[in-house]
This record gives structure tokens, C-alpha cells and sequence, in this order.
């Protein structure tokens, strides 16, 4: 099991979101078959996570100002113990 630190409120369904410029999101699927898209502040995709089912989670490292997109899905701006 993970430790995470919250450092922000929750997001529903991100667009394009930079979690608040945040380097770690946690990401959870609400819906059957999602994928988190991440971007680059030039709207470049860096990379794509697929989430199977409802309850899916995943954390993501990422630049603070790369963007998250889930369309059905909850987000916030974590840290570890450590940071």
C-alpha cells in the first residue's frame, strides 16, 4: 500500500487540467474503461494510461505544467512523505 500526501483538492473529469501545477496526481477511474492522457504545455500527448475498471487508480509523475485529462475520473495533487 502507498502513503500519499494530499496537497489539493479533487478534481471531476479533468480537461486539459494542470492539477495545480502539481508534479504527483493521483488518478481514479469513475467509469469502465477510461485512459489518462497526459500533455505537454505545447498540447504534445507524452503518454497515455489505461484504467480497466471503475476503481482503477494510478499515480502519475509528471511536469508541473503537463496537463492530465480523464474524462471519467477524480484527480488531486499528492505528495509522498518525503516531499
Amino acid at each position: 500500500m502507498a502513503t500519499y500526501i494530499t496537497k489539493g483538492a479533487i478534481i471531476t473529469n479533468p480537461t486539459a487540467d494542470n492539477v495545480g501545477n502539481a508534479q504527483f496526481v493521483y488518478c481514479v477511474a469513475t467509469s469502465a474503461t477510461q485512459t489518462v492522457i497526459v500533455k505537454d504545455v505545447d498540447t504534445n500527448t507524452l503518454g497515455e494510461i489505461y484504467l480497466h475498471v471503475a476503481g482503477d487508480s494510478v499515480c502519475v509523475e509528471k511536469a508541473p505544467s503537463d496537463t492530465i485529462t480523464l474524462s471519467a475520473g477524480k484527480v488531486s495533487a499528492v505528495g509522498s512523505p518525503r516531499s
